[in-house]
């Protein structure tokens, strides 16, 4: 077994180290476990394994609550092993997405500020009891008054409500994660209506909470040694589209600070996941802006980036989610990078509160837009999802200014992004501030929807289908007598099956 006694900093806690094997045998079918992590990054490895090698002989079904993504230690291999019976909030693996689509896992997709209280309010399916929690950390300290201290490591997620409300907490200790990851954390859950207070940050650098989870010792119940690694993934190059997006969108920055509407050094900056989003970053990092600050959930390769050009002075997230050569990079300067990182529960970084305080600009990108500025983000051709809602509505919603990103075309230009009317909406356009393609920019603030569908077929929509939705909208006009919202609803719904591909339109 591996050592990690100098990690395990109490001695009751010593005494509950054991194998991944025993703590998996704790889980009865059924019950509901809500797990660390939150992107492939700080998800317990070990005990998921054993859980579901011990399926093999001893087949059961339980709930899997995380903070988002999270690697394939638990959403391939428990999918796989048929253990999976019910997941949420948010996912984005190949093998859990078949299983979601084909009705063999049951999926809940939930705004993830909303996880963690309507655990705690009892709301949730199996009456939001977290039976078992199973949290990666780096090290266990002894706080006193019979309890530990957690110390996370490269995610907070859910973990924090997970260890408070759980029944019993495993507790997985990664030898691969460094200890000098202690100190970047800010644990902190507000209370309950009718007890709520207001949360006490008015700054992204503001700290609130503790830096590590406390835990009753009488919860405790297995301590697990592990030298497994994240599965953190590599981010697709920065092509073309992507590079002007990122141009479109620091000229537009550009002209709001002109305008007056922006400080120079902008407001704190909210950018979702994957390539697309970290490409925009890094159209931030070519730029004159400096003195910039972040308040989001994911932390990318760009927001290093922006700390390495010294233009960044705080960047507050939930999670680390570097490809597997920025985490290298990052490993070997913990002690410089986590000067600027504060790494806090979802429920306070995607925040709507705190979005609203703080003036947060949310970015975020879109499966397909519609003319009217709805945003599908989670649903291909309106029935199979693809990842889920994530937290940009939590930002949308909330922000001071939300941006949506788009290419015009989709599938190597076989479809265009811009449809009539969106097949699923996520974001409606009331939420929807500004759509960015490699086009242009739509500013769509204080529009009519029909004065929308102009700017952004304009704008954003890709010459190849420019025609196209110029002819539905004016018909739609027509047909509906100019309606507020003109819709041919029979024809918007079958864009793509249409003429998607032929580029030519059957009337």
């Amino acid at each position: 077994m591996i050592d990690i006694k100098s990690r395990v900093r109490c001695e009751a806690a010593q005494a509950k180290i054991t194998t991944a094997e025993a703590a998996a045998a704790l889980i009865k079918n059924g019950m509901n476990l809500g797990v660390s992590g939150f992107t492939p990054s700080g998800y317990p490895k070990a005990v998921p394994l054993a859980l579901a090698e011990r399926a093999k002989t001893d087949p059961l079904k339980v709930n899997i609550w995380t903070g988002a993504s999270v690697g394939p230690e638990i959403d391939s291999v428990l999918t796989e092993a048929g253990v999976m019976d019910r997941r949420l909030p948010y996912q984005t693996n190949n093998d859990l997405r078949k299983a979601i689509n084909n009705g063999s896992v049951q999926y809940t997709d939930m705004h993830l500020s909303h996880v963690a209280q309507m655990a705690r309010y009892g709301y949730m399916y199996g009456g939001g009891n977290v039976d078992i929690a199973i949290i990666e950390a780096c090290a266990i300290s002894d706080i006193g008054d019979g309890k530990v201290g957690i110390v996370p490591t490269t995610s907070m997620g859910n973990s924090s409500t997970w260890v408070q409300c759980a029944k019993q907490v495993i507790v997985e200790v990664n030898v691969t994660q460094p200890e000098a990851l202690e100190g970047m954390h800010d644990s902190y859950v507000p209370l309950d209506p009718p007890h709520r207070l207001p949360i006490p940050l008015v700054k992204p650098e503001d700290r609130i909470g503790t830096p590590y989870i406390p835990c009753e010792l009488s919860k405790l119940v297995a301590v697990v040694p592990c030298d497994i690694t994240d599965k953190v993934r590599p981010l697709g190059d920065i092509d073309e589209d992507s590079r002007k997006m990122g141009e479109n969108l620091v000229a537009f920055f550009k002209d709001e600070v002109a305008a007056g509407r922006m400080p120079e050094n902008l407001l704190p900056l909210q950018s979702g996941v994957g390539s697309v989003a970290n490409a925009l970053i890094n159209g931030l990092v070519e730029s004159d802006f400096k003195d910039l600050s972040v308040y989001t959930e994911v932390i990318q390769d760009g927001m290093f980036d922006l700390i390495d050009a010294g233009k960044l002075h705080i960047c507050s997230g939930t999670s680390l989610t570097p490809s597997p050569e920025c985490l290298k990079r990052f490993y070997d300067n913990v002690e410089t990078y986590k000067k600027y990182i504060v790494l806090r529960p979802q429920e306070i970084s995607n925040n709507p509160e705190l979005a609203r305080r703080l003036g947060v600009i949310a970015m975020n990108t879109a499966i397909e837009v519609d003319i009217y500025g709805n945003i599908n983000s989670t649903h291909i051709c309106g029935t199979k999802l693809m990842n889920g809602i994530g937290g940009s509505g939590d930002y949308a919603r909330n922000g001071s200014l939300t941006v949506f990103f788009t290419t015009s075309l989709a599938k190597g230009g076989a479809i265009s992004s811009v449809v009539p009317f969106c097949s699923h909406i996520d974001h409606t356009e009331h939420d929807v501030d500004v759509i960015v393609s490699e086009r242009g920019v739509a500013d769509l603030r204080g529009l009519t929807p029909k004065e929308r569908a102009v700017v952004i077929i304009d704008k954003i929509a890709n010459p190849k289908y420019q025609p196209l939705l110029r002819d539905y909208f004016e018909r739609a006009c027509k047909e509906c007598n100019n309606s507020q919202t003109p819709h041919i609803l029979s024809e918007a719904f079958s864009f793509h099956e249409r003429f998607g591909k032929t580029g030519t339109m059957e009337k």
